[in-house]
Order: structure tokens, then sequence, then C-alpha cells
């Protein structure tokens, strides 16, 4: 796991309903019970806590500590700056135990002066995972305070020694780290103490991975992901509209192409029309879809496209020569599954629901959960890429790991729903993400716009409803 994957975990969890505190609280309780068991009790205790988080974790490991041991707690920084409301909770709670002792270190020279000669044990509860650089004062010289004692107390860190990675860190005797190792962490011993996060953490998708998936590049126009969309045929125009109405929420610009019939239907600024003289896509339409393709992030074929053996002929010459991040979706996939080999070497996500991945792969998916997910990650490793296998949990797996979704309910049966999908999944590769995540964060989004028009529609509602949900999703994703 990495530093990165803890902040998604805890916003899932707390998705989850498992709190901010009940967290804090099991991994202070952790860091006391780890020092109580390698060192026994009785002891006389000096906590070093910051104003973050990882001071909070102090803050808990401190009220735990005491009550078979002599505390006392070194605020160091201005409480008014106690960050959290979790962190705010647990300083205050320990404000009313006459039994700890609390000084507050506002500035160094405070600092400086401090003998702890008489204690048995120092946590180091500074700094956590997300800080950058060297850390600054006061915070600087209460880790060389700290060091000053390395080898005559026992230092123990919470999470990680503060100031790590920079060479102004503690040295402390172990960390006690929560969940799982880290695999960034390297050169101190770990304790790993579990805090309450349940299994499915490690699979199910959920807001956390939407953020960090939503994450802005650049103030210029362009700069926050150019998408084209290829579709639509003389039978269909609405399914490569909603795919491109869809991503035009997330991206500065979505492309559409489309053979000038179904084109003229549609009339939409927030879409950039690029027709194709004839009815259906064919093979000679390659070197100019390509030529668009050249100036954008991200594709999305599919929907709505046909299954003509002109248009088939068109999906697979097009996908030889792409070399942007590709989202294959609907009739296209029809066309894939007669050459697979296609794919090779390309970054692409595959979309089907349980129908179109027997046209694919040959089997259907069957049984539970993890069943399912099985055969999906088997797949998608077969044919190197990322596979989102759509249905009432949408299962995605690049081949090493799988994640399901979900989000969703009965009014997304709707025709229609499966092309929004593809057109955020295409978005959100256009921002740069990576096929597992802007598959999984794409899958959630559109389950999550389908539950805000249930709750406001009930279930009879259109996939162009779900659509115009997207940015109310995405500020609640933002805002969570």
């Amino acid at each position: 796991m990495r530093i990165e994957d803890v902040y998604i975990w805890d916003i899932n969890a707390k998705w989850l309903g498992i709190s901010p505190v009940q967290l804090m609280e099991n991994a202070g309780a952790g860091v006391a019970r780890t020092i109580e068991e390698r060192f026994g009790k009785g002891l006389k205790v000096a906590v070093f806590s910051g104003t973050g988080n990882n001071g909070g974790d102090g803050f808990v490991a401190t009220r735990h500590l005491s009550f078979e041991n002599d505390v006392t707690l070194f605020l160091v920084g201005d409480e008014a700056k106690i960050r959290s409301e979790e962190a705010k909770h647990n300083w205050e709670i320990l404000k009313k135990l006459d039994f700890v002792k609390i000084r507050i270190l506002k500035d160094s020279s405070y600092i400086k002066s401090l003998d702890l000669s008489e204690f048995d044990v120092i946590v180091d509860a500074l700094l956590g995972a997300g800080t950058k650089g060297e850390p600054r004062e006061p915070i600087r010289s209460a880790i060389e305070k700290i060091n000053e004692y390395s080898g005559k107390a026992k230092i123990v860190s919470v999470d990680l020694p503060s100031g790590y990675p920079s060479d102004i860190r503690v040295k402390c005797d172990f960390a006690v780290t929560f969940q799982w190792d880290k695999e960034e962490y390297g050169g101190f011993e770990r304790v790993i103490v579990k805090i309450g996060y349940p299994k499915e953490l490690y699979h199910l998708v959920g807001p956390g991975d939407a953020k960090f998936a939503l994450r802005k590049k650049g103030e210029h126009k362009g700069q926050n992901g150019k998408l084209l969309v290829i579709g639509g045929s003389e039978d269909y125009f609405g399914a490569p509209y909603l795919a491109a109405k869809a991503a035009s929420y997330l991206v500065d610009l979505v492309y559409l192409a489309m053979p000038e019939y179904s084109a003229r239907r549609i009339n939409d600024p927030n879409v950039i029309l690029r027709p194709f003289e004839r009815r259906n896509f064919r093979k000679e339409d390659v070197e100019d879809v390509l030529a668009i393709a050249d100036g954008v992030d991200a594709v999305v074929i599919g929907p709505g496209i046909g299954q003509r053996a002109e248009t088939k002929e068109f999906v697979v010459e097009f996908l030889r020569w792409c070399e942007k991040p590709v989202v294959i979706d609907a009739d296209a996939l029809k066309a894939v599954a007669e050459d697979l080999d296609v794919l090779k070497g390309k970054n692409f996500v595959l979309t089907p629901h349980a129908g179109e991945f027997r046209i694919l792969f040959g089997e259907k998916p069957e049984g539970s959960l993890e069943e399912k997910a099985k055969l999906v990650v088997e797949k998608a490793k077969g044919v190197g890429g990322t596979v989102l296998l759509k249905g009432a949990y949408d299962i995605i797996s690049d081949g090493k790991g799988w994640k399901y979704n979900k989000t969703g309910n009965r009014g997304m049966t709707t025709g229609g729903t499966g092309d929004v999908l593809a057109g955020l999944v295409g978005a959100l590769l256009a921002l740069g993400n990576s096929p597992l995540r802007a598959a999984s964060a794409g899958a959630f989004l559109n389950g999550l716009a389908g539950d805000m028009v249930k709750e406001e529609m009930g279930e009879n509602f259109t996939a162009l409803d779900v659509a115009e949900k997207v940015p109310q999703a995405v500020k609640w994703v933002l805002e969570f």
C-alpha cells in the first residue's frame, strides 16, 4: 500500500460510517498498547504532539497510557491551530484530566531548554505522512530535542518518524504504523497495529477513489483534459451524445466524431462536432479520425457505432493505430472480440456487461462477487488491460488487483446509462488517471449521479437525467 491509499481508505471508511474519531481512537489505543507490551507499565512517558491528526493520535495514546503510567503531554504549537474535529475532541478531553500534565510549547526557545532525562519513553506524534520537505520551527527543535535522548530513553514514533523522509527526522526505536506496512517506508523498524478497517476497503470503490481521480491539473483551457468520442451510425445518435455530454462536465474539451447523417440531430454548444460524410463509419475514415485523436488526451469508441461489417473494420483498424488511452464500449467491443490481438501493448478499458463479456472472452461471469472478480482479473490479465464488468455491482480489474462499485440502482437499467459511464471513464483517462482508477471512479460517479436522480424522481428516469446530474455528483465527492 502507498501513502495515497491511506487517505483513500480513510475517506471510504467514513463513507461506510466508520468515523475518523473511531479510527483515531483505535490508532492511539494501539500505540499505547504496543508501548506497554514492549516496556511494561509504571513508566514515565513524554508524548510530543503536533497540531495535525498525528498529534491527535498522540492525544489518544496519552489518555490510554495515563491509566497505569505517569504521562506528560507536550503540545508543540498553538492549540488554536489543532486542525481536525477529532483531534480537537481528544484535546478537549485531555484538558479535563487532572492526572495528565500538559505543557504547551509555542516556540523553539522553550523546547531547547527542556530536560527529558526523567522519562523512560518518549512518544513522537509530531508529524504524519502528509508533510513535505524539512520540518519547520518549532517542530524542528522538538525533533532535535527528542534525538538528544536517542539511546537513553525508548523513542516510539506514531505512524512514521516525524520529518521522514528528510534528514531532519526522529531517531526512533520503532514506529507504530496502522493497518498495513506502507511501500514507501524504509530504514526504521515498524510495528503494525490494526485500527478497524474492514476487508471491504481493499476492494470497494468509494468517494476517496473519485476524489483523487478528479484532481485538476492546470489553470488554462485544455490543460484539464481533451476527449474524443467516436460513435453513432444511421441507426443511433443518442448514445455517443450521452457519452460526450457526461464527459463535458469533467474535461475542458470534448470532440464528437459522428457520421454526418446522425450528427445533424445534435445541437449542443458544449460539444465540438466533427461530422463525417456517409451514414456509417468505414475503414476509409480511419486516417481522418486518427488526425483528430492526435490532438486529445483520451478516446472513447463504440457508443451507437453499429455492427455493420465495414464499421467493425473501421474500429479494429482505428485501434491498431491509435496510441491514446482508449475506452472501448458497446458495439466496438463486438468488433474487438473478433481480433483481441489488436489490443496488444495498448492502454485501454473495456466496458462490457455480462453478455458482451461472454462474446469477448467466451465465458459468462457467474456465482459470488469473489468468483466473478476472479474471472474478471484472469481475463484482464490475459488481454493486458483493464476490464470494467457492468452489473448490479460493477467489477473492475487491471489483471493485478480488483475493485467493485455498488453505487447505482434499478432505474439505471434504462438505455444509455452505459454510454454515460463510458464518457465518464474516458474523461477521467483524459485527466491523466490510470485505466484502473479511471474505470473505478467513473463507475462510482455514474452510479452516484443515478442515485441522486432516483432520490429526486424515483426509479423512472432517463440516461440524460443521469448525465446532467454529474456536476452535482462531482460536487458531493469533492466536499465529502
